[in-house]
């Protein structure tokens, strides 16, 4: 097993896995971690071993390559990306749109049936799609939010669209509620749930009873889509990233 010096960390080491290939593995210590741990990121498959800061490094790589059949498996679930590249297909709350460059030095992003057609410079369609669909997703959560929490009878202040990679919502204490703009690719019931599951939070800032009943009167029967959103979470984030 070779290693290379990485400045500021643990070394970076090969894994050996049981098809015949390797695998680097970038070492990482925690105050947090209580065990040692092996992570296998889903989108890009980048294995982390992260250890306790007074474990041994060995215990760590004896570890490691006592889950090498499992490292395996995971590498082949690692989910292909699907830039936004002319003749993509993306889905718009919930329905499938074709990404279609045109010959046009300046028009505006717009829809056409089951079209985005998208103009300008061809290098710069991905980042025209990518603002095309927060705005969308702004004008579908926006209106959400204000007409369910006028319901709950709680204001919000502020509402944000960002790119989140491990929520698909939050709210803080301040009143303010932050979105994915991916949301606005799930289907309509999804999406609602997911507002509704904010909103919920400026009555009750956790998951008690008394939230899931908040989230039952905005959203009744929010099971489907929260076991949707649980199967499908990582696909959605899929769409507009490159190949490594």
């Amino acid at each position: 097993m070779e290693s290379n010096d990485i400045m500021g960390g643990e070394p970076q080491n090969v894994l050996r896995l049981p098809d015949g290939g390797e695998v680097d593995v970038m070492v990482r210590r925690s105050k947090r971690a209580r065990w040692i741990l092996l992570q296998v990121g889903n989108l890009d498959g980048a294995v982390e071993l992260v250890l306790p800061e007074d474990a041994n490094i060995g215990d760590g790589w004896d570890f490691a390559r006592s889950r090498v059949d499992w490292v395996q498996r995971r590498l082949r679930r690692v989910l292909d990306p699907i830039p936004f590249v002319d003749g993509a297909v993306v889905p718009l709350l919930g329905q499938p749109i074709h990404i279609r460059q045109i010959d046009a030095k300046r028009a505006p992003t717009r829809r056409h049936g089951d079209e985005l057609l998208v103009a300008g410079d061809p290098a710069k369609l991905a980042n025209r799609v990518i603002r095309w669909m927060r705005d969308q997703a702004a004008h579908e959560i926006k209106w959400r939010v204000e007409e369910k929490s006028v319901q709950l009878g709680y204001p919000v202040n502020r509402v944000t669209i960002r790119d989140q990679k491990t929520r698909w919502g939050s709210c803080s204490d301040d009143r303010n509620l932050n979105f994915s703009w991916r949301l606005v690719m799930t289907p309509e019931p999804v999406l609602d749930y997911v507002v509704s599951h904010e909103v919920a939070h400026l009555a009750e800032m956790n998951h008690g009873l008394q939230f899931w009943a908040h989230v039952e009167t905005l959203c009744p029967d929010s099971k489907p889509s929260r076991s949707w959103l649980r199967r499908h979470a990582m696909e959605l984030h899929r769409y507009g990233r490159v190949a490594n």
